[in-house]
């Protein structure tokens, strides 16, 4: 047989006291069972919840108990999602209505009754008075505090900005680069593609083809003789009418064959001879004969002389003529100064007193040419005497040009005092600009002057 639970039995004469009085008060008041006990053990826990019902516990009230808890729960559950729907949680000061329809109670225990969604209706409602709590200010300062952190200037900044005002750059406008090829464009001659690459490439190589200094080296040979020579040849280039190219090119082969060969003093003509005719080979469609030589250096030198020093330059200089001369980088550099006739003129006279004294060897060919445009430019009191165009182009700063230039205008200055004078009347011609018989630039000769007393104290 199955055991049953022992139940503690209370006495009988009080529950039949106990329970005679509620059946009598029960009837008084038409409440029958419905007046809840009131101990702690009559509290009802249903999902966490304490429930405290006000009739007996049984499985039936239970179960409906749990199914009306479950229904609350959903409904509660529908109210945050349309909330969240609307706009997240509702703000303080915005009352959320809802209207809910509650579940009838089930009449038979057999029936039931699936329950209609809750239907929510949010109105909103703004409050006239807002909290301190709601105030926008602290935002609002938060947003000002971040616009002030950013617009707060650091102590580099404004010591730039003083400085640049103390010396009048904050109101100069920014130069700008100037396109020296766009009216090129359209000239397959001018190679507006490729210009920038060829001269890189002079730029990388110019150092190779530059004869070193070879005076020392040559014992029947100065300066002076070699001054000599190179205002003879310019006179020959000019009753030749050959082009500018050529007597660059010749005074190029004639250094660096110097470099590289002893001559005696009275071979020095013939080899300027022999080094023109080459050059004119190479840049002239019509180039002069040897015979045309032989009659410009009165006969003082044969046809078979000539050639058999062609010879032997072209074999020291192992057939290397494509070189970058001054000029190359001359052209491009008066371009960039976007020059005018009188301009153009004096750079090209400037560059080929350079390159009649020696002492201008000891600079690359680039800075020669950059160094004939910038003393041009101080001459003429350009403004500005350089530009960012120049600088850009040639590769230079001022700075980095004013030894070259001042030897050059040095040179400017004492062109028509000596015995040499072919460059003084080839450049004293109107056509020219007659930019020989200008003043030279005394902006340079100033800086020279204070720089050879400084030397000399």
């Amino acid at each position: 047989m199955a055991s049953r639970p022992i139940v503690p039995q209370q006495a009988r004469g009080d529950a039949i006291v106990r329970g005679g009085k509620q059946q009598q008060e029960q009837k008084k008041n038409g409440a029958g069972n419905r007046k809840a006990l009131g101990e702690i053990g009559n509290l009802v826990t249903v999902k966490g919840v304490e429930v405290k019902p006000n009739r007996p516990i049984t499985r039936s009230f239970c179960a409906q108990l749990l199914a009306n808890a479950q229904k609350e729960a959903a409904a509660e559950n529908n109210k945050k999602q349309i909330c969240a729907n609307v706009g997240g949680p509702a703000p303080h000061g915005v009352a959320v209505a809802t209207k809910r329809v509650a579940p009838k109670p089930a009449a038979n225990k057999n029936v039931t009754t699936k329950p209609k969604p809750a239907v929510v209706e949010v109105i909103d409602i703004s409050s006239e008075k807002e909290t301190p709590k709601d105030k926008p200010v602290n935002k609002n300062k938060k947003e000002a505090d971040g616009n002030s952190k950013k617009k707060s200037h650091t102590l580099t900044s404004v010591l730039t900005a003083r400085s640049k005002a103390a010396c009048d750059l904050a109101k100069k406008p920014k130069e700008q680069i100037v396109d020296i090829d766009a009216a090129d464009v359209n000239d397959e001659l001018a190679a507006v593609e490729y210009i920038e690459d060829i001269y890189k490439f002079y730029k990388l190589v110019e150092n190779e083809s530059r004869p070193h200094d070879y005076m020392n080296s040559q014992p029947e040979i100065n300066e002076k003789m070699r001054a000599i020579l190179v205002d003879w040849l310019t006179d020959v280039h000019t009753k030749f009418d050959l082009s500018t190219e050529t007597l660059y090119l010749t005074i190029n082969i004639i250094d660096r064959f110097l470099a590289v060969k002893t001559v005696p003093r009275k071979e020095l003509q013939l080899v300027g001879i022999s080094a023109m005719l080459m050059a004119s080979k190479y840049e002239e469609i019509w180039p002069p004969e040897v015979n045309d030589f032989v009659c410009l250096s009165d006969r003082a030198y044969t046809n078979e002389q000539i050639l058999v020093m062609e010879k032997v330059i072209l074999d020291k200089l192992e057939w290397t003529l494509t070189v970058p001369t001054p000029f190359v980088f001359l052209v491009r550099f008066i371009k960039a100064s976007v020059p005018d006739e009188q301009l153009e003129s004096m750079a090209h006279f400037l560059s080929e007193l350079g390159m009649m004294h020696y002492a201008t060897l000891m600079y690359c060919p680039s800075m020669v040419a950059a160094s004939a445009v910038f003393a041009a430019r101080c001459t003429l009191n350009k403004t500005p005497l350089w530009s960012d165009t120049l600088k850009l182009h040639t590769g230079y700063t001022q700075e980095q040009l004013m030894d070259c230039a001042k030897l050059l205008v040095s040179f400017h200055s004492n062109v028509g005092n000596g015995k040499l004078k072919v460059l003084y009347r080839k450049y004293s011609d109107p056509q020219k600009g007659a930019v020989a018989v200008l003043p030279p630039a005394k902006y340079l000769l100033r800086e020279a002057s204070s720089v050879s007393s400084g030397s000399t104290h």
